[in-house]
């Protein structure tokens, strides 16, 4: 388990419980979705509140072919990185919200209309937010579009 302190929305630090593995592969995830130019991306520490997962990650994309290659992106580096295979994907055929159950971590990438329409960082605002590494706030701020977090 890891015990870092992460803030929260609203400044207050609260302590991530993930475990360490699943931190790595929301941080392999994260850069794979930067590296395809993914907007808005976020991840949460969830262990506290689910069962089934520790993390979730949240990142966004123009298009449906664009959602499509970040997906593709996660998958490659995870498999090849982390020796993580999904045990699960949801949404691959309508490419505007694809979801990737890694059991440690669930990968969400939605079109930009979805992810504003579901805004699933309402939902998960009150967990601890999970560090992401520099080179995808890097790419977050080169590109002017929602800071990664």
């Amino acid at each position: 388990m890891c015990t870092l302190e992460e803030p929260v929305n609203g400044g207050q630090n609260r302590i991530v419980t993930a475990s360490e593995r699943s931190i790595q592969l929301v941080r392999v995830a994260a850069e794979a979705a930067a590296e395809k130019l993914a907007d808005d991306i976020i991840a949460y520490d969830v262990s506290e509140q689910l069962v089934i997962t520790d993390a979730f990650l949240l990142c966004s994309a123009s298009n449906d072919r664009q959602v499509r290659a970040v997906v593709d992106e996660i998958e490659e580096r995870l498999r090849v990185e982390a020796d993580a295979k999904p045990v699960r994907r949801e949404g691959e055929r309508e490419g505007r919200w694809v979801l990737l159950d890694y059991l440690d971590i669930v990968v969400h990438v939605q079109h930009e209309e979805d992810r504003h329409f579901y805004a699933l960082e309402r939902l998960w605002k009150d967990c601890p937010s999970i560090e992401l590494p520099e080179s995808v706030k890097r790419v977050a701020a080169q590109r002017g579009h929602g800071a990664a977090r």
